[in-house]
Parts: C-alpha cells; structure tokens; sequence
C-alpha cells in the first residue's frame, strides 16, 4: 500500500526545490524517496528539461536564495503590486481549506479575479496549486522573451499599412482593431494591437514587418519616438498623445476642400448648462448638439456621433476642437465617424474662428445667463435652420444650406 504523505510535507518539498536545492536534496530532507519526489515534481507542471539528482543540484535557471545579492522570483514592489510569494502560500492553504476565491481575495487584499487569473494560470496538470511552483513559474514567465506579434501575422501587418496609409493614426488603428475583434478568446487578441506595439514596429524596424516608409505617414513626421514622461513644460494633458492643429491638412486651413469641421460648446448660466456646436469651414453649415442634461464627455460624444453620422462620409474629414475635458473620449468619436480629431492650442480660441464667429451670432437666441436646458430639440433645429439659411458674403452671397445642398447633391464636388 502506498506511503501517503501530509499537505505539509509537500509543500516543504515544493519550497525546497523552488528554493535552490536539487530534487535528491528536497527529497531526502523531507524523508522520501527519489521516485515519490520526480512524481511530485512532475505532476507541478513546472518540469525541467533535464531532473539531475546531483548534489549540488537546483534547477536550471535558479539562483538559490542564500547567495548575497543574488536576483530570485522575489523583486521590489511595483506600483501594480504583483502577488508575492507569501500571498501565494496564502491561497495554497486557502485552497487546501476549501475557502472561495473571493475569501481568499479579502485574505490577501485582492479582488477575487486576481485569484482566479492566478489560479488558472499557475496550477498543475493534475488541478493541485502549490504557492512556491507558482511563484517559481510566475517568475520564469515574466522572464522569457515575448514574441513580438506583428513578426508572425502578415495579414493584420497589411491591415495597419492600408489605414495608415489612408491618414489613420496608431491609436485610431487600435481603437478600430478593438471595435472589430472585441472579445478575451485568443483568435480575437491575436487579431488586434496597441498602438504602442504599432509604434514600436514603425521606429524599431527589427520588432516588426511594416513596412519602413510608414513612419513617415503620421502626421507627426518625427523621426524617432517621442518617449513618454517627457517633459516638455505643458504639464499632464488628456490630450499629450493627441493630433493638434499643426497636424491639421493644408486642405483645411484653405478652407477648398469640404468636410473639415470646428467645435465647441455654449455655456449657459453657472456653466451647469451646454449646447454644443458644429460648424463646416467650407460652407459654414452649422449643427447644433442638444445636451439637455449633462455636458460630460460621454453626453457629447453620442450627441456627436449621432448628429455627425448623418453625413456622408466624404463630408466627414476631420473636426478640429479646443481642450476642454468635454472631448475626452475623443478616440472612440474617432474611430465610430471615421474622423480624426484635431485640438487646438491652449487658450488660443482664435484658431477656430468659424466657430468662434458662429458661436457669436448663436448668443442672438442663447443669452449668456440664461439657462440652456431649457431648449428642446425642436428649438435647436429651428435656429440652426435660421442660421444656415441667412446669405453669406464670404460664398456669394449664397446660404450654407445651399452650399451643402450642392455638394450633398454632387459628391465629387467635394
């Protein structure tokens, strides 16, 4: 009949071996033979090429934690604390005693999914979680060489070329990839990237296959990354990672080519109420957002996206906004109009002077002062028609609507 052996017994074995000491060593100091302890070791899941039972044995790799100044699994605290070895023997026992994830979560201050995550991450092939292979196989993860996934994934390399070769940003990139394969399986996280691993592969040519002249497609035009935590005396931003009206097309600023658009919004009394307002360069056509509630981020953005993607697409060129937090989710404007997003300087109104002029001729029928609430729908329709019906000298004399009319009616006009 079989020796069988306590809980306790296994585990010293585990921290012995996942310590330093050979297989031979860890067995005879825990008083049992060479055979129970390869089978042990095996069933941990963390099994090495080559099992010596040498003297001074250890595993390939692991550097026993008497040696001074020697670098194990242990490693200094982070701002995102990872598990420590101590809190994986706490989940060993927890899991021994038959406590929940969520228990053990409140034993070690983490949410229940971090034990989860860790758990099925880090237990054998016979389903038994031992706390120092874990923190041993955590370790050696953590150390391996990643590959880099654009090396081995033609199809998503020719995807990015084609949009960015189209003016898509990195993070526009992303944010679409995102949209299209949002689910956790596997497939779907092979089929998307960040835009810092796109940024990677344009910079450093041996992370990736794009191809080399694509760097030279951001509208950024620099040569090297531009790294991050740098300091360049504007402070933290929402939008340091952002396109600014520098970037903006020349087609743009000539104001010949339509679809380019400026925003902002109108503050009522206490700045407790908002209208938010659009406004398309070449024709002056304005469209007024309704925000009766709130004027958040979340609240302008499906404004936005429901009044924007009305318009055709070849109407749908850029917007260029000024850094109000209102626009913060400007990524997911984006990627849902098929229009990126231009920001102007701080305090420098003047750089969207359409807007700014618009906004001017809005306050006929928005006092500053008064509460903006109180407009419906019906109202915003009703004043943003008398708007874009009034002539301007600036189009012969013609009135936004008719100039929109034209290009709605003829598409390659614009």
């Amino acid at each position: 009949m079989p020796t069988l052996f306590s809980y306790e017994t296994r585990a010293e074995f585990f921290e012995l071996v996942c310590g330093g000491a050979s297989l031979s060593r860890a067995a005879d100091g825990v008083g049992v033979s060479r055979e129970t302890a390869s089978s042990w070791w095996r069933s941990s899941g963390l099994v090495t090429p080559v099992i010596r039972f040498g003297a001074r044995g250890g595993l390939p790799g692991t550097v026993p934690s008497m040696v001074p100044g020697a670098s194990g699994p242990d490693e200094p605290a982070r701002a995102r604390r990872p598990l420590t070895s101590e809190d994986r023997s706490m989940i060993a026992v927890g899991l021994m005693c038959g406590c929940s994830y969520a228990q053990i979560g409140r034993l070690i201050g983490r949410d229940r999914s971090v034990v989860c995550r860790e758990v099925t991450r880090n237990r054998g092939p016979d389903g038994s979680y031992w706390g120092a292979v874990a923190h041993r196989a955590a370790h050696e993860r953590r150390r391996r060489p990643k590959a880099f996934k654009l090396h081995d994934n033609p199809g998503l390399c020719r995807r990015i070329e084609t949009w960015m070769d189209d003016g898509w940003s990195p993070e526009l990139i992303a944010a679409a990839l995102r949209a299209d394969h949002p689910g956790s399986d596997g497939q779907a996280r092979m089929a998307r990237v960040s835009h810092e691993t796109i940024y990677r592969a344009l910079y450093v040519q041996t992370r990736g296959s794009l191809r080399k002249d694509l760097a030279a497609q951001l509208l950024t035009k620099r040569r090297a990354r531009k790294p991050h935590g740098h300091n360049d005396g504007r402070g933290k931003s929402l939008y340091r990672e952002a396109f600014t009206i520098r970037d903006r097309p020349e087609e743009a600023a000539d104001r010949g080519v339509p679809g380019h658009w400026e925003g902002d919004l109108i503050m009522g009394a206490g700045n407790q109420s908002a209208i938010g307002t659009l406004v398309e360069r070449s024709t002056r056509f304005v469209i007024l957002l309704h925000l009766p509630g709130r004027h958040d981020a979340t609240s302008v953005a499906e404004a936005m996206i429901r009044e924007m993607s009305q318009l055709p697409i070849h109407l749908r060129r850029s917007l260029t906004w000024d850094r109000g937090v209102e626009l913060a989710l400007y990524r997911d404007i984006e990627v849902a109009l098929e229009m990126p997003i231009f920001f102007c300087d701080p305090h420098a109104p003047w750089q969207r002077g359409s807007n700014e002029n618009t906004n001017r001729l809005l306050r006929f029928w928005f006092e500053k002062g008064t509460d903006l609430a109180t407009h419906t729908p019906d109202d915003l329709a009703r004043v943003a028609a008398k708007l874009n019906a009034r002539p301007r000298p600036t189009l012969d004399m013609q009135t936004p609507a008719q100039a929109l009319a034209r290009l709605l009616a003829n598409p390659a006009a614009a």
